[in-house]
């Protein structure tokens, strides 16, 4: 049985989340980025990311304990190299350092055709998948990568906890070719722990080998998990110790401690590396057939696609078919559960009641 939804004004929601973010001490500009970035990934169906995930990630880890640290300042690390910048975050929240990470990296690949932002003392910037789908939307390649906020991800044989769930997305220009960014975006565990929270929330069992209980064992009651499997055995945590090795490079320090501990002379805060590729810049001119670049992206994905293939989904179609679902209805789509959840937010914030018999069902 599908999920019933129910319609929810995105003005109404982007208020209530940028109340929120103002009363836990952020700067309007910070509350509306964080607001921007969960009305974005509710927009495309993204639940695992929505504004309940971030608020309660903040609260856990964030403002609420001394994490992030409203109205901090970026300081830019002074760098010999000029297509590159790596930055001091100061623990500023991770959505707008993340926004503007990835408008600095557009501006740097207009100029040298790559521009690439390493952040180090940050906070988490929730859904990698949509920094790197608006700069695709503008038509560029765009890449991020970033330490998750905990060690949840026991190593390929292993038995601790070490690795975080360490998200990669990638977003391409394909918007003339396919309708819509391909958007390669994917967490490094079989599911991400916002997914568990959200599978607990609605009473969803999660996929087998997915997650561990408290003892170790594997679990696919998501209320018992308490930590996560990396996907396809040693691929995914090949994959997630390349986010802490990289964060190793930036400035990132033990995992395990994370989010978790203040040890002295130790560092818990997360890492983000952000990449934009001028699509000039990768073109080598000499397409077949006469065809310009985009022509080409077209056809070689025309060519995957055929050959018996036609009813193969492509990365970024179902965010497609969330907007457009969303836009349909003129609204975000919430269920129950998530407007109840909503409503205690309101309460908190004091804050009109989202009462659900004001919100329409969805088509």
């Amino acid at each position: 049985m599908s999920e019933r939804f129910h319609v929810v004004p995105l003005e109404m929601h982007d208020s209530l989340v940028e109340t929120a973010y103002q009363q836990r001490g952020f700067t309007p500009e910070e509350s509306a980025c964080g607001a921007r970035m969960a009305s974005n990934a509710t927009w495309h169906g993204i639940r695992t990311h929505n504004a309940l995930k971030a608020l309660h990630l903040d609260e856990l880890f964030g403002s609420g304990a001394g994490g992030c640290r409203p109205a901090a300042s970026i300081e830019v690390v002074p760098s010999r190299f000029e297509a590159s910048q790596v930055w001091n975050a100061n623990r500023k929240m991770g959505q707008a350092v993340a926004y503007e990470a990835m408008d600095t990296c557009k501006k740097l690949a207009d100029q040298y055709g790559v521009g690439m932002v390493s952040v180090d003392n940050a906070f988490h910037y929730l859904w990698g998948g949509g920094y790197v789908m608006e700069a695709a939307k503008e038509g560029y390649i765009a890449y991020t990568n970033c330490t998750s906020a905990l060690a949840e991800v026991v190593p390929f044989k292993g038995s601790g906890l070490t690795l975080g769930t360490n998200p990669h997305s990638w977003g391409l220009p394909t918007t003339e070719a396919v309708g819509f960014p391909i958007v390669i975006d994917w967490a490094t565990s079989v599911v991400s722990m916002g997914r568990v929270q959200q599978f607990a929330r609605e009473n969803v069992p999660l996929p087998p080998n997915a997650a561990i209980d408290s003892e170790g064992n594997p679990t696919t009651d998501a209320s018992k998990a308490t930590g996560l499997l990396p996907f396809g055995g040693h691929k995914g945590y090949g994959l997630a110790l390349l986010n802490e090795l990289m964060a190793g490079l930036i400035g990132g320090s033990l995992p395990t401690i994370r989010g978790r501990s203040h040890e002295e002379g130790e560092k818990n805060s997360t890492c983000f590396f952000f990449q934009v590729i001028h699509p000039d810049a990768l073109s080598a001119g000499a397409f077949a057939q006469g065809r310009e670049q985009k022509e080409n992206v077209k056809a070689v994905i025309e060519d995957i696609l055929g050959h018996g293939n036609e009813n193969c989904l492509l990365p970024g179609q179902p965010e497609a078919d969330g907007a457009a679902r969303s836009g349909k209805n003129g609204g975000l789509l919430l269920t129950k559960a998530e407007i109840e959840a909503f409503d205690e937010i309101a309460g908190q914030c004091g804050t009109p009641a989202w009462n659900l018999e004001d919100f329409k069902a969805a088509i």
